[in-house]
C-alpha cells in the first residue's frame, strides 16, 4: 500500500508521519485536506525541502506565496519562516526533509 493512500485528513486537517529518521536527516509526510494550512515556522539550523507529492499547496516563504502544484520542489533557507496551505477541494501531500537534523 502507498504510504500517501494512508493519511486520509478531513477538511481542515493535517495529518503528519515521520518517513525517514537519521542522525543527519528527517523526512516527513504532511496531507493537508481541503482548508488546511500548516502554519509557518522556521529552522535556524537547517535547510527544508518541501516535495508536493500529490495535489496543490500554496507555499509562504516569508512575506511571499506560491502556488505548487505535483510534482513540485520547493527549497526552504534556514532561517526562513515557511508553511503551506491548501485552498482546494481535494487532499494536498508534501514530503518535508530536513538537513541537517535539527
Amino acid at each position: 500500500m502507498d504510504l500517501y493512500e494512508t493519511l486520509d485528513p478531513d477538511a481542515g486537517e493535517v495529518i503528519d508521519t515521520e518517513v525517514v529518521v537519521s542522525d543527519d536527516v528527517l523526512v516527513k509526510a504532511f496531507a493537508l485536506g481541503p482548508g488546511a494550512e500548516l502554519p509557518a515556522h522556521e529552522h535556524a539550523d537547517s535547510t527544508n525541502v518541501f516535495h508536493v507529492v500529490e495535489g496543490t499547496v500554496t507555499v509562504i516563504q516569508g512575506d511571499s506565496e506560491e502556488t505548487i502544484s505535483a510534482p513540485g520542489v520547493v527549497k526552504n533557507d534556514r532561517g526562513v519562516a515557511h508553511g503551506a496551505r491548501n485552498e482546494s477541494e481535494e487532499k494536498a501531500v508534501l514530503t518535508a526533509s530536513l538537513c541537517p537534523m535539527p
